[in-house]
């Protein structure tokens, strides 16, 4: 077990106090990086008191310590998963051989792609959330939404570390970058599609949270099998942290669908008394499904067949599939699409559990994953003249806006969704999770 080091200016748990060359670069950008925050994180809510969870190891028994935290005073830092002994690369030309603890030269531009698209993500989902929380639906919804942003960022310097780190001089520069693109911004937007979408309600953020952050886990889960050894380590302690955020999504939608359906038994129309229609609900997830699918890439992708072959980025639980993990030409250049399909495989799970909330309530409604080619950009299925089908309308979202009045009284709840069955931490859903000053 690796402790983290809270003694740092950095906190970290990979000895950075013995690498001063790199532990100077770190504390170069930080405060550039602090100065992003104060920017584009939610500096609105600076002085708050957030019930907030933090690592103290990168084990199962520490990786999540609760307690009362100012956002800027939240304690970012570099935590790595333990390292496997003697670990071997399990897939791909080099299978077999020992995982590398250094860029090999010939994969360097490639890993520092792979790490650059993935670290772009995390602060650009911290932009989208910028203004949120001000109409959070209640306490306990803000404090999951805060604990989002600052795991986000987080999971930026995982990836800042390893590119200061084991890329030099491009690597700094690549940093750098990562905080003078913005999401959505006209002239240096983020590098992939759906971090540049808006997330104007609430309904939006859990949907995001759902498929994109969904996304996002099956990304790391393959980035976890990589070659690199510090990568996959990166990548393993991330998915702890991600799979809150997914939770956080597919709750809330539950919570919003189990509201509409109480509503259901007093009104034909749901509108009328400050609830979300299921029809709509039905749309929203249209969108970001679709949206999210396009993160996969080209289903069928040379890149990802290069990716594969020379290890730096594996199947989703590679080593519990029952093959040769080296694979055929015409496999390699399907891997995007297989990828796909596992990730489509678990979004229907949490449809499903959607449903049965409707069932629950006697609803002959359901909700389902729609055709994954509407609303396509990317790959096979692009195609614009399929977009805006069965998407929500500019009405549809400006209605789910206007529900969007921030409740703060402990134990409350905005009209268009129900409480969660349990508080965080043992503590009751009517916990006093933001201190407001």
């Amino acid at each position: 077990m690796t402790q983290i080091d809270y003694t740092q200016k950095i906190p970290n748990n990979v000895n950075l106090a013995e690498d001063r060359k790199i532990q100077r670069a770190l504390e170069k950008w930080q405060p550039a990086f602090l100065q992003w925050w104060d920017n584009f994180g939610p500096n609105w809510a600076a002085q708050d008191d957030i019930f907030l969870r933090t690592a103290t190891s990168a084990d199962s028994k520490g990786w999540a310590v609760f307690d009362y935290v100012k956002m800027p005073d939240y304690r970012w830092g570099i935590f790595l998963a333990d390292p496997v002994q003697d670990r071997k690369i399990s897939f791909g030309d080099h299978i077999g051989e020992s995982a590398w603890q250094e860029v090999p030269g010939e994969y360097r531009a490639d890993l520092r792609r792979l790490i650059v698209t993935q670290g772009d993500t995390e602060p650009a989902s911290v932009e989208q959330l910028q203004w949120l929380g001000k109409t959070a639906p209640s306490l306990y919804d803000l404090r999951q939404l805060f604990q989002v942003n600052v795991e986000e960022g987080r999971h930026l310097w995982a990836m800042v570390y390893l590119l200061h780190k084991y890329f030099g001089r491009d690597g700094r520069e690549e940093a750098d970058m990562m905080l003078q693109r913005h999401s959505g911004d006209e002239d240096t937007p983020r590098i992939l599609g759906a971090f540049n979408e808006a997330t104007p309600d609430w309904l939006a953020f859990f949907m995001f949270s759902f498929f994109t952050d969904r996304d996002g886990k099956f990304q790391l889960a393959s980035l976890a099998e990589s070659a690199f050894d510090p990568l996959s380590r990166t990548c393993k302690f991330m998915l702890t942290e991600e799979a809150n955020h997914m939770f956080t999504g597919e709750s809330g939608v539950m919570r919003i669908v189990d509201r509409t359906c109480e509503l259901m038994r007093d009104a034909d129309d749901v509108t009328r008394l400050g609830g979300i229609p299921l029809e709509l609900i039905q749309k929203y997830i249209n969108f970001h499904y679709s949206v999210s699918l396009d993160l996969f890439g080209s289903e069928d992708s040379t890149n990802a067949a290069n990716f594969f072959a020379c290890g730096l980025k594996g199947r989703y639980q590679e080593e519990k599939i029952a093959d040769d993990h080296i694979l055929s030409t015409p496999q390699r250049v399907n891997l995007n699409e297989r990828l796909q399909n596992d990730y489509i495989q678990d979004c229907e799970r949490g449809v499903e559990r959607w449903n049965k909330c409707i069932q629950k309530h006697g609803i002959p409604f359901q909700l389902a994953l729609p055709s994954k080619s509407i609303n396509r950009r990317v790959g096979r299925y692009a195609d614009p003249y399929a977009y805006g089908v069965d998407l929500p309308t500019a009405q549809e979202r400006a209605y789910v806006a206007n529900l969007m009045h921030p409740v703060v009284e402990p134990g409350k709840f905005a009209s268009y969704i129900a409480p969660p069955t349990k508080g965080v931490h043992g503590n009751p859903v009517d916990f006093e999770y933001v201190r407001f000053h």
